[in-house]
């Protein structure tokens, strides 16, 4: 007569069973079919009106938009994006997890104080998005759009500017999320490659922005390449394009890399409590396993 075999304990969950088995406890990251449709409702509305601000500007190229928010096609720029930015904040930052909303308000400071004060010297980068590809880097996609469109909320308050580049801010988040997914923070030399891809990517998105909402001269260094480029024939979207595809990738390839170099110096008890690099190998296994 046989006994019967008492049954086997179940499995501890863990990251790869869709709980996190260490501090942080349930992630956003974790539970991909987390979003209700009501936030997935606002997310799509958001980027709808990105898109179509976006389009409207290329398109249209409307006279007297570079002159300042006095007018009111710049007024609706303005507007447009501030709409779809706040919309697409309602829809990301209730579901981040708590350890991510702790490293956002960090990642803001470095966005702000580093780009105000390099967008004031002669050089040609802009070094205004290394906390977003920070949080994109140890939290994932969405929290890296989140934060880059945070922060230029938080810089339009007394720098009305930079608002209408809040779409590439989250654009730029999106990539380093992106990035750190398919294995580019595994290797330190991989970081900087992929900052250049996105850097081409976001330029070609912003250079428009650029040239019809302020007329190229975002920046001393930046505007100086552009009024360079226009002394020389090239009309001001060509003048703009040609700077930001010099400008954006090295600028974002030195974002990546000190991004990076930022993820790979934090304690390792601190980088496992975000279970987006825990999930995908951000750091990759030999890495993780030491820490």
């Amino acid at each position: 007569m046989s006994v019967p075999q008492p049954a086997a304990p179940e499995p501890a969950p863990g990251p790869e069973s869709g709980t996190d088995a260490t501090a942080g406890g349930l992630t956003l990251e974790d539970r991909p079919g987390h979003s209700g449709p009501g936030r997935r409702l606002l997310a799509t509305a958001g980027f709808a009106i990105l898109a179509v601000t976006y389009l409207a500007l290329v398109l249209t190229q409307p006279a007297g938009i570079a002159e300042g928010l006095g007018q009111g096609v710049a007024l609706a720029a303005f507007a447009g994006y501030l709409a779809a930015a706040l919309l697409l904040l309602a829809a990301v930052l209730p579901e981040l997890p708590v350890g991510t909303l702790t490293l956002i308000p960090v990642a803001l400071a470095l966005n702000i104080v580093l780009g105000q004060f390099v967008g004031s010297v002669m050089v040609p980068l802009y070094l205004d998005s290394i906390g977003t590809v920070l949080v994109g880097f140890l939290a994932g996609r969405r929290a890296g759009a989140a934060t880059g469109v945070l922060g230029t909320l938080v810089w339009a308050l007394f720098n009305p500017t930079v608002l209408p580049f809040a779409a590439g801010a989250g654009l730029i988040g999106l990539l380093a999320g992106t990035a750190a997914r398919l294995g580019a923070v595994r290797r330190i030399v991989l970081a900087p490659l992929a900052g250049l891809v996105a850097g081409v990517i976001g330029g070609l998105v912003a250079a428009p922005v650029a040239a019809f909402v302020f007329g190229g001269t975002s920046g001393v260094g930046t505007g100086a390449l552009v009024s360079a480029f226009g002394a020389m024939g090239d009309s001001l979207l060509s003048a703009v394009t040609k700077q930001a595809l010099i400008s954006d990738p090295g600028d974002k390839a030195v974002v990546f890399l000190i991004a990076a170099l930022l993820v790979y110096a934090l304690p390792g008890r601190l980088t496992r409590t975000f279970a987006f690099v825990r999930r995908y190998r951000v750091l990759g296994r030999r890495r993780q396993a030491q820490d």
